[in-house]
């Protein structure tokens, strides 16, 4: 017996990591919405019979797409919000108006779950109180429940300490089956585990001794903003702790460590590395030059994240 399938509209899809995730726990997108093209694209390379639409969400009219309503599942992986009192400039605020839209896009397609990730900040932190009481009392209204949580990838098998913020919402009657998925009880995977064969790949032969003193989970891959310079592993606090892995954060390689890379030396991770990091599978295609593809990369959920969540709301949906 197979799994149960449902149908989804996906907006701010990304490079579709959420998407291929939310897939292996059964759902099939009717629609993927994102507004650049590079990560369109990509999506496009891996599943090309999906409907995928590279536009503004802000000037997405269901009423031109009747397929979206009705839906069982409205997805998204928004824009990191700042909280209200940070918000200075105009693009921050485009980013709050990304989580309005999301919930106006709710009342107008009627799914019977909802599923947002966002910053941890905004399911418990002071300084969104607001956001999350105009978006409580939005759904309340519009006969939804919600349900808010932060989750940590590295509970779920991904070599990657990434937490993020997740708002849940289920019309009635399925709010009554919903339960938060249970991290997995194991120890995430290792940098080391994790990339040691790649850092082999081209014969370094420093690569064994690096794997075994990367022994922890990464920091989470930050993907950066396309208003700053080129791909770096993030801001310095965070290339510190991969320098304590033993890689050098300062930018990202072209391909795997050579023969004559230093035995002792800090490698780079490579684009294809940064995906594994994330538990984005191997042939899951990335479109773009090196900046553009690890940005996709850096903003993505890992789909092991994607799934458990899509299971539990699945499940919900099964009573």
């Amino acid at each position: 017996m197979g799994i149960r399938r449902f149908t989804s509209l996906e907006i701010c899809s990304g490079a579709g990591a959420q998407a291929l995730g939310l897939e292996r726990a059964g759902f099939d997108p009717v629609m993927l919405i994102d507004n650049k093209e590079h990560a369109c694209r990509t999506v496009r390379l891996n599943r090309p019979r999906w409907d995928v639409r590279c536009s503004d969400v802000l000037d997405f009219d269901p009423a031109e797409h009747p397929r979206t309503y009705d839906v069982d599942l409205l997805s998204g992986g928004l824009p990191r919000v700042k909280s209200a009192a940070a918000v200075r400039r105009s693009e921050d605020r485009a980013e709050r108006e990304l989580l309005k839209a999301a919930i106006w896009l709710l009342t107008a397609v009627r799914p019977k779950a909802l599923l947002l990730e966002n910053v941890p900040e905004l399911v418990g932190n002071d300084n969104f109180a607001d956001d999350r009481s105009w978006i409580e009392d939005e759904l309340v209204h519009a006969g939804y429940r919600p349900f808010w949580k932060v989750l940590n990838a590295a509970d779920f098998g991904v070599p990657q300490n990434r937490r993020s913020g997740f708002l849940v919402a289920l019309a009635e009657p399925h709010h009554l089956s919903f339960a938060w998925p249970e991290p997995s009880g194991l120890p995430a995977p290792t940098v080391g585990a994790t990339l040691g064969p790649s850092m082999a790949a081209h014969g370094w032969p420093g690569a064994q001794r690096w794997a075994e003193q990367a022994d922890r989970p990464a920091p989470a891959l930050v993907g950066g903003s396309d208003r700053r310079g080129g791909a770096d592993l993030g801001p310095s606090g965070t290339k510190r702790v991969w320098a304590g892995l033993g890689v050098n954060g300062n930018s990202l390689s072209d391909d795997f460590p050579a023969r004559d890379f230093p035995v002792d030396g800090r490698p780079r991770l490579n684009v294809r590395q940064a995906a594994m990091i994330q538990s984005i599978p191997e042939d899951w295609a990335v479109f773009g030059g090196k900046t553009s593809a690890y940005r996709q990369i850096g903003h993505a959920m890992p789909p092991p994240l994607a799934t458990a969540v899509g299971q539990a709301i699945g499940a919900a949906l099964c009573r």
